[in-house]
């Protein structure tokens, strides 16, 4: 028995035609929609890429690739369903439109794997940033050194455009020596005294670099000796909280980055299902026309399904039909396989009668 069986006249197949030729050129244009989020999403990882370890890019490859796929894969839908409304024209694509139908509900599925990856990418973004803003830390100093003398400016532009400050936050500074040896007073005895005291001989201050200060501070930035309360007049670290960021970059990237992607998964979601709606008419419109050319009535009612027989049934016929591909592959491990049987010996082995020729 048919699954959603519709009867359709002629009258209805043409419209139904019609809508579908519309709603595949609606999906061309979201089809250029996927193709430029994936874009946008691959420039904007790509702005920060120093600040990751690894690169993100399977999520915007996926989009892209989608997005490319969907141009073309629509453009021949809305092609296909133009020529439905004619019978004659349609005994062009009679063969094709199974093998597409089969093809576009495959590419669906990959819309709906775009869209979970956007909600799944979370971890390792968090990941790479944590180990990129590492790294990014421990070479603020090189200023003077090929292939890092950009990572300065890159934080200190991070800190003041997401209000953030270090990796987790400002006192992660504390424990990296941030400041070059060439702005350090080797002559001075504190300084001196300070590299001594560190096992791997860096100089450690509680400061932060001046991109930390927080632009609601009512006081003047103070981004050394932060935690000597003595050393400023009116002052505690502990409640003094606008005078720095507190929110560490690693949490500001990853909630802009998540913004953004859960934006362009909602999005991808939406088009997965308008995407499964367009599938659903052309299979109507595929079996609907088939069955016109089985009465042979382009003007008659016919019938259109999205599966010709039950579920169950459907599933155990396709099964079957690997199952005899499966067999058709398989080598017969029989040894006599190649060996003549006794009665191929015996046939050969008798001699040929000659038939005697009139003189």
């Amino acid at each position: 028995m048919a699954v959603l069986k519709v009867t359709f006249t002629k009258t209805n197949r043409d419209k139904l035609a019609q809508v579908l030729w519309v709603l595949n050129w609606v999906s061309v244009v979201t089809g250029v929609t996927l193709f430029s989020m994936g874009l946008f999403l691959k420039v904007e990882i790509e702005k920060r890429r120093e600040l990751m370890s690894k690169e993100i890019v399977s999520v915007p490859n996926m989009l892209i690739c989608v997005g490319l796929t969907a141009c073309a894969i629509n453009f021949l839908g809305g092609k296909i369903c133009f020529d439905c409304v004619d019978t004659t024209k349609f005994l062009r694509w009679k063969l094709l439109m199974l093998p597409y139908i089969i093809c576009t509900f495959f590419f669906t599925f990959c819309i709906l794997v775009g869209a979970l990856m956007c909600y799944s990418m979370r971890n390792d973004l968090e990941e790479s940033l944590f180990l990129g803003l590492r790294d990014a830390m421990r070479y603020y100093k090189d200023t003077d050194l090929p292939g890092r003398c950009y990572i300065k400016h890159t934080m200190d532009m991070l800190q003041m455009q997401f209000q953030c400050c270090g990796n987790g936050g400002y006192r992660d500074w504390f424990h990296i020596q941030w400041i070059s040896y060439h702005y350090l007073d080797m002559t001075n005895s504190e300084v001196v005294e300070r590299l001594r005291s560190n096992v791997e001989g860096k100089y450690l201050i509680d400061g932060v670099p001046f991109s930390c200060c927080s632009l609601h501070s009512p006081r003047p930035c103070i981004q050394n000796q932060i935690t000597n309360n003595s050393a400023h007049y009116n002052y505690n670290y502990q409640k003094e909280e606008l005078n720095l960021k507190w929110r560490g970059c690693r949490q500001a990237l990853l909630e802009h980055y998540t913004q953004i992607m859960q934006s362009i998964g909602l999005i991808v979601l939406i088009i997965w299902l308008f995407e499964v709606s367009v599938l659903i008419g052309v299979r109507y419109l595929q079996t609907a026309m088939k069955n016109v050319l089985r009465l042979g009535d382009a003007g008659s009612e016919s019938d259109g399904w999205l599966l010709e027989n039950s579920i169950a049934d459907t599933a155990r016929y396709n099964f079957n039909i690997i199952k005899n591909l499966g067999k058709c592959y398989q080598v017969d491990d029989d040894p006599n396989i190649d060996v003549p049987s006794t009665s191929q010996q015996a046939q050969e082995n008798v001699p040929v009668k000659q038939i005697p020729v009139a003189r």
